[in-house]
């Protein structure tokens, strides 16, 4: 935490209650008829917000996205307006939770604004145009920039969504609404062509590259996985394969060509935190939480490695039999913890929520950087798969609020979600987890420290100040005891953060916001304040930036005011 903010903090600790605002844990905005304007502003506001959502949607030529200049342009023209309307919304005696919603429609609308003239990643981006997505994120919705029309096969019977999901032939209608996204690709890959002409962003392409030969090993276990019966649908596949092979291909050839820089630079960068993801840091605040971090953690490794020197090293799995013993250990284990120290309020549906995502068991010779963790001991990251409770409750208990009710878009819910996750590893060793294994809390250091050297490695790789290579090498030289190889999830992490500026580093500096949060609440609730107070709290809020939460919470809009809107973002003045 800088200098500047710790002193925010320590001063508004010491400001009464009464001055900073009444504390507000609701999360459901509700109309007020007897309030008059402001009531009637609110219902302006959602009214405006669906507007809004229509209008973000792309426009289709035959079935596709366009994304041609001269749409783009019309659709600038056309956000504008949308963004000088909610300008006008008069919020005057507005609840907390009410202006929060004003906020989230701001940043979401500010998202396309950077899209449109800033980050355009139709222009500079051939991986936007992989539309095929075979898993289901474990956040709100998929990182990064993500095309208009995505194909998610997971929501077809020939593809399990879970790993407890049973898989079952494409009905009538899912084959003809799945030919029909399959079709789109090769006109789509057409366009592509055409509105990358210009592009100079050496590693966004050279990451693509892997991007399509992923979707083209997709569309091909696709095609094993549906009848030979559904003729139509194996024609779009092959189509749609053969589409995708040739702009591979395409990409392998221009790549040599393309010899920019794809970091979007410090200015850009900042101005992305604090008007779309709402984080109240700068490139260079960000950059000093995450050295912190680095450092933190590897120092704290070495004394939990001196203290547990007398104990034997954790044994990793060797076979599937010992994997899955461990993780029926581990997830029973989990629960028990979290009910008996109540940290959360339980819900029946929590450890299904789990044992459908359960990683499967890994040879040693093919184990990432997580499967390292887990097939020692899968609870550290269960910890962090504190994502599957975020959509779970979002799919049976949404927010009452219409604008907090799905994922935002632009991946405005990035502090929380993966900040969340994140604070949640050591939060939990620190309450008491690993009581019974001391050696399981190195796991948590070695996970913060990966994530700390790979957020910061992409810090400097948005200054331009690395290459993609070269981050990625900060990534695995400094993730300890050699668990970040030189793999497949090495380059999609890499060129994930690359594509999407905030995230990289989000892991780190949106847990530390979380920790200000849970501070301040401590601090006004006094002998009240309980963990399950806490988490229902945050959770009842809703899947939004921490800067929101820590308003909504406290009453406090200190965060928000460090925001400070600045400028339009600028455009690049010349090709990146």
């Amino acid at each position: 935490m800088t200098s500047r903010t710790a002193f925010a903090l320590l001063v508004l600790a010491l400001v009464p209650a009464a001055v900073r605002g009444q504390s507000s844990a609701s999360s459901a905005p509700t109309a007020r008829p007897t309030r008059g304007t402001p009531a009637r502003s609110y219902a302006a506001l959602l009214a405006l917000f669906t507007e809004w959502r229509t209008f973000e949607e792309a426009p289709r030529v035959a079935g596709v996205p366009d994304y041609s200049p001269a749409t783009n342009a019309r659709r600038l023209a056309g956000l504008r307006a949308l963004q000088a309307r909610l300008a006008a919304i008069d919020t005057t005696g507005w609840s907390i939770p009410e202006q929060v919603d004003v906020h989230l429609v701001r940043a979401e609308m500010n998202g396309m604004q950077y899209h449109l003239t800033v980050l355009k990643p139709w222009a500079r981006d051939p991986a936007y145009y992989a539309s095929v997505r075979p898993e289901e994120s474990d956040t709100p919705a998929e990182e990064g920039p993500t095309i208009h029309g995505a194909i998610r096969l997971w929501k077809y019977s020939v593809w399990p969504r879970t790993a407890l999901d049973v898989v079952s032939p494409l009905t009538p209608d899912g084959a003809r609404r799945l030919a029909g996204e399959l079709r789109t690709i090769p006109p789509l890959l057409q366009q592509a062509r055409r509105n990358l002409a210009a592009a100079n962003a050496r590693d966004l392409w050279v990451g693509a590259v892997r991007a399509f030969e992923e979707q083209g090993a997709t569309l091909e276990l696709l095609g094993s996985r549906v009848g030979a019966g559904d003729a139509d649908v194996q024609r779009a596949i092959a189509d749609a394969r053969s589409a995708t092979d040739g702009f591979a291909q395409w990409l392998r050839d221009e790549t040599p060509k393309r010899t920019g820089p794809s970091g979007i630079g410090k200015a850009q960068y900042t101005w992305f935190l604090r008007n779309v993801l709402l984080v109240p840091l700068t490139w260079d605040e960000e950059v000093t939480i995450t050295r912190r971090e680095l450092a933190r953690s590897h120092a704290s490794l070495r004394l939990e490695e001196t203290h547990n020197r007398d104990l034997p090293p954790l044994p990793a799995a060797a076979t599937p039999e010992a994997y899955a013993a461990l993780q029926e250990r581990a997830i029973p284990h989990y629960l028990e913890f979290m009910r008996t120290k109540r940290i959360l309020t339980m819900e029946p549906w929590m450890e299904r929520a789990l044992r459908e995502r359960m990683p499967g068991f890994a040879p040693e010779a093919s184990r990432n950087f997580f499967a390292q963790g887990t097939h020692r001991d899968p609870t550290p990251l269960w910890t962090h798969l504190y994502h599957w409770w975020d959509n779970m409750r979002m799919r049976v208990a949404p927010n009452a609020s219409p604008i907090r009710r799905g994922p935002l878009l632009y991946n405005v819910w990035l502090s929380r979600s993966e900040g969340m996750a994140t604070a949640m590893e050591e939060w939990m060793m620190q309450a008491g987890l690993y009581d019974d294994s001391p050696r399981s809390r190195e796991i948590v250091w070695i996970m913060l420290a990966a994530r700390a050297a790979r957020g910061l490695g992409n810090l400097y790789a948005h200054s331009n100040e690395l290459t993609m290579a070269q981050a990625a090498e900060m990534h695995v030289s400094w993730t300890p005891r050699g668990w970040m190889r030189r793999d497949p999830l090495l380059g999609f992490e890499q060129h994930l953060y690359l594509r999407l500026p905030g995230y990289g580093a989000s892991y780190i500096t949106g847990g530390r916001l979380m920790e200000e949060t849970m501070a301040m609440r401590a601090r006004q609730l006094g002998d009240a304040f309980t963990m399950q107070r806490f988490f229902d709290e945050v959770n009842g809020a809703g899947m939004i930036p921490v800067s929101l939460i820590y308003w909504q919470l406290t009453g406090d809009d200190r965060m928000v005011r460090e925001l400070k809107d600045g400028v339009s973002p600028r455009p690049f003045r010349t090709a990146p």
